[in-house]
């Protein structure tokens, strides 16, 4: 039951009783309502800011489950990378080196991704920079994966072709008794004629007149005529595979234009034209546009110790016949 409640009237020096009207009674009810409400949002703020929900809980132990598993993907990647690094090592410094192949660029290699943010989409997460991260490993691991793949195919072709790539590489002296006949180098010399210093662009053999020139490889000629720039009577044979040689101040061509040579067979005489001061050869070895020594490549046809004595004389002299 409701307590009675009196009040003393000043004014009439009496007790009367109390009667509360609709809008007290919804006064009261409106009182305890907003302290009800207070107390339920402070009991309420205290309840999310010191405990956690079974639904939190839920979710924090899959965030972690979640981060475990991004960590063991990681170690993984790094096993992968490991094991990738060392066959990329295997195929330049190995396969590539055996079938005279240049090593894949590194740039090439590392497949690394630039430009539009691929990974844009994952940003703002509570981890996003580590589901960032691991999607980029793995991205650019599938691209090295398909580079290697790649390289193998090609290494694998170049083993198909080994037999003729072994037999068209420049790999004999060009003239007989040619380590005993070499007088000059590769690299700068003073010109026989000018007298100043010159790139030599090739070897140069002393022989008579008349001294039978082999070809170095397997190829076809696509030069024998007298070349006006100071070679004289010169051959040029297409190896493939990068691999161009020449041979110049003949006394006479013996093979034409478009012929099919095989290694050891004679193709000129020595001789002593063009510029040239005494009869000899001059041999050139191009690899890919590009003059090489071709003293490193008289392998094929000579001892190691006739070899060493050709590459005492290449470092020795210092000026040219032509």
């Amino acid at each position: 039951m409701s307590r009675v409640q009196y009040r003393f009237n000043t004014k009439s020096l009496a007790v009367e009783r109390v009667r509360k009207t609709f809008k007290d009674h919804l006064l009261v009810f409106l009182r305890y309502a907003m302290a009800g409400l207070l107390f339920s949002v402070i009991v309420l703020i205290i309840g999310f800011t010191f405990f956690e929900s079974p639904k939190e809980r839920m979710l924090k132990r899959e965030i972690r489950q979640f981060q475990l598993q991004y960590t063991i993907l990681n170690d993984r990647l790094n096993i992968l990378d490991n094991i990738l690094a060392d066959i990329q090592e295997r195929d330049d410094h190995i396969y590539r080196v055996i079938f005279e192949a240049e090593p894949i660029p590194r740039p090439i290699r590392d497949a690394a991704f630039g430009g539009i943010d691929r990974y844009a989409h994952l940003a703002g997460y509570l981890n996003s920079e580590l589901m960032s991260q691991t999607l980029q490993r793995m991205d650019q691991l599938s691209s090295q994966l398909y580079i290697q793949s790649k390289s193998y195919d090609e290494v694998f072709e170049m083993a198909l072709n080994k037999a003729d790539m072994l037999a068209s590489i420049p790999a004999i002296v060009p003239v007989p008794d040619g380590h005993n006949r070499l007088m000059s180098g590769y690299g700068m010399r003073i010109h026989p004629i000018y007298k100043t210093m010159r790139m030599h662009h090739g070897v140069d053999f002393t022989a008579p007149v008349g001294t039978p020139i082999y070809a170095t490889g397997n190829g076809v000629v696509i030069r024998a005529e007298r070349n006006r720039h100071g070679y004289g009577l010169m051959v040029e044979v297409d190896h493939g595979y990068g691999y161009i040689t020449r041979y110049a101040h003949m006394s006479k061509i013996e093979v034409r234009q478009g012929q099919r040579v095989k290694r050891g067979e004679i193709i000129g005489l020595v001789g002593d034209t063009g510029t040239s001061t005494a009869p000899h050869l001059h041999y050139e070895v191009h690899r890919n546009d590009r003059s090489v020594n071709p003293v490193y490549y008289f392998y094929n046809d000579l001892t190691p110790e006739e070899f060493e004595i050709i590459i005492e004389r290449a470092s020795m002299v210092n000026q040219s016949l032509s």
